[in-house]
């Protein structure tokens, strides 16, 4: 006998799990499946393993600094085994966490690959969590598809060689030479976590600057910072193929340029993960490889199916997956009364130096606003005795006319920590004026924020 429900999650990712356990505690029958690993990307192959290993790099910076202040550290070497252990019990840990959490709101579970039979039934077959799963089929009012997203290879000769960001949890050895191809939120945070466990460091991407998309002056702040943590970069260059020799690769980039290495790590983007989904058996469209889809809604082109997270062409964020799928499960299920404001949207790439924004870039802000800059860079204090080199960066996108604040921005020590309360400021729509009078609490780096009032530059609103 077929089961009936009254909605069925595709993907126990964060925003799958969220939108079920809130369903489900709001009196609805709930079934979820997951094909692969429970608790999704960010838990297993993204964000919590991704900040295991800057904390694990960060400790081998602070080691390195502790002599200056008084400690007689002996030379250390790195572990990596020691490391994927301790990684590999965590996130089995939180695979259990997630289950606990659904079957406590009542939810029932899945395990296998999921794909559509039409716009209301769900077959369930074997899968890489489960391949000798029996074929079940469902039926659901609403159906909620949150599969999330895959790594994207280069289609270049020799991309077979290549490791994704999935690879690199689960690498035995540490590579002692990495090349990483790419420099966006992935490409440049594991260039700092291998470079921070002692490996040798190439960086190969096409814009002159890396992080595009982040505000241009971070990111030229960011470049400088590359080759202070022992990175290599080489932007404005492509990758053209790669080539296996006897004692590890070559990455051959455009202009003839050749790097050896024995690891080649492609971090060029992910696309979301629906090939399995079979949409055509329920109709549901999809333009450029997502599935057109607002975030305070989540409906696609056909009534009673909903897609949230990284499948959609929104923003590909955990939290706002998480949010997604709980205002989804309320509007369905609940009184709706929660709402996110996803324009203000905090974002943070875990470098050596992190760096974090929230709000407007000043070239987004010129296309609509006058806008006042104020900036301030300076040598973090924990780094005055040591020696070590970098500055942190802050700056302050200001609407000329109003004096709200539209944008913070900063990189350096504890950038995300300090961005995300600046996010409440943003958010609330804050003046300059409100910045300003308040006291900053010293000796602190996030006092810097109170107390930029020298205006950097005014730039005039872009024409047209």
């Amino acid at each position: 006998m077929m089961q009936d429900f009254d909605l069925f999650v595709i993907g126990a990712g964060s925003g799958g799990v969220r939108c079920a356990r809130i369903a489900a505690q709001n009196g609805a029958r709930v079934a979820i499946a997951e094909r692969r690993h429970w608790g999704g990307t960010c838990v297993n192959l993204g964000c919590v393993p991704k900040k295991l290993m800057v904390y694990a790099a960060e400790y081998g910076r602070e080691i390195a600094d502790a002599p200056s202040y008084g400690w007689d550290v002996k030379p250390v070497a790195h572990d990596w085994s020691t490391l994927i252990s301790a990684k590999d019990r965590e996130i089995e840990r939180l695979n259990r966490v997630y289950v606990s959490m659904l079957e406590k709101a009542g939810v029932t579970l899945f395990t296998g690959d999921a794909s559509f039979v039409d716009a209301h039934t769900v077959e369930i077959g074997p899968s890489e969590l489960a391949p000798d799963a029996s074929v079940q089929r469902v039926r659901a009012k609403n159906i909620v598809i949150a599969t999330g997203s895959t790594p994207t290879r280069l289609n270049i000769p020799g991309a077979e060689y290549a490791i994704v960001s999935d690879d690199a949890f689960h690498l035995s050895d540490r590579p002692e030479r990495v090349a990483v191809i790419g420099s966006g939120y992935i490409g440049i945070e594991f260039a700092g976590i291998f470079a921070g466990l002692g490996s040798k460091v190439d960086l190969v991407f096409r814009q002159p600057h890396p992080l595009r998309g982040f505000d241009n002056e971070l990111r030229a702040h960011l470049a400088e910072l590359l080759p202070l943590n022992g990175i290599k970069a080489h932007p404005g260059r492509s990758p053209e193929r790669i080539e296996k020799v006897a004692d590890g690769y070559r990455l051959h980039l455009e202009g003839g340029d050749v790097i050896e290495t024995d690891c080649v790590f492609m971090a060029t983007g992910r696309h979301p993960n629906l090939a399995p989904l079979k949409l055509d058996n329920a109709g549901v469209a999809t333009w450029d490889g997502r599935i057109p889809a607002k975030p305070d809604d989540a409906t696609t082109n056909v009534p009673g199916i909903y897609a949230i997270g990284d499948v959609t062409d929104t923003y590909n964020l955990t939290p706002t997956a998480i949010a997604e799928g709980h205002i989804l499960a309320e509007r369905l299920f609940g009184e709706p009364g929660r709402e996110w404001s996803f324009a203000t949207t905090p974002k943070a790439v875990f470098f050596s130096q992190p760096l974090a924004t929230v709000g407007l870039s000043e070239e987004e802000a010129v296309q609509s606003h006058d806008v006042d800059i104020y900036t301030s860079s300076f040598t973090p204090m924990r780094q005055t005795l040591s020696g070590r080199k970098g500055k942190t960066l802050m700056k302050l996108v200001v609407d000329a006319q109003s004096k709200i604040v539209l944008g913070a921005h900063m990189i350096g020590p504890d950038a995300p920590e300090i961005i995300q309360g600046l996010a409440i400021a943003i958010t609330a729509k804050l003046t300059k004026r409100d910045f300003d009078r308040t006291i900053g609490l010293h000796p602190t780096s996030a006092e810097e924020f109170v107390t930029m009032r020298s205006l950097t530059r005014h730039v005039p609103r872009k024409a047209g």
